[in-house]
């Protein structure tokens, strides 16, 4: 990731929110999903992915299916009731940093 410490506690907001528009997804998919939304700006490496979609699964937000496609298993992520509840929480207390961060380095600028 580029400014790895700026995404770093985003990450699973990000992934919430991708879940949230898409339904399921599957790892790479996010990954992909996320390079292709920020033109490449933003790589999710699997080091990161991986441990924040289980940590996501463990504390409950998130559910997992296990398909099989093209002869292999696939595992697909889904938020659950109480991860989309959380999902709304984060996304708002995301987009009120965003406006504090901008305030603060533009005070110029009204919002």
């Amino acid at each position: 990731m580029k400014n790895s410490q700026l995404y770093k506690g985003s990450l699973n907001t990000i992934i919430m929110k991708l879940l949230e528009e898409n339904g399921k997804m599957y790892g790479y998919e996010i990954t992909q999903k996320v390079k292709l939304i920020t033109n490449g700006e933003l790589n999710i490496t699997e080091g990161a992915l991986y441990p924040a979609l289980h940590k996501l699964e463990a504390d409950g937000l998130l559910d997992v299916e296990i398909e099989k496609v093209d002869n292999r298993m696939r595992k697909y992520y889904k938020l659950t009731e109480s991860g989309q509840k959380e999902t709304i929480n984060r996304l708002t207390e995301l987009e009120n940093f965003i406006k504090n961060m901008q305030t603060l380095v533009n005070p110029k600028l009204e919002f």
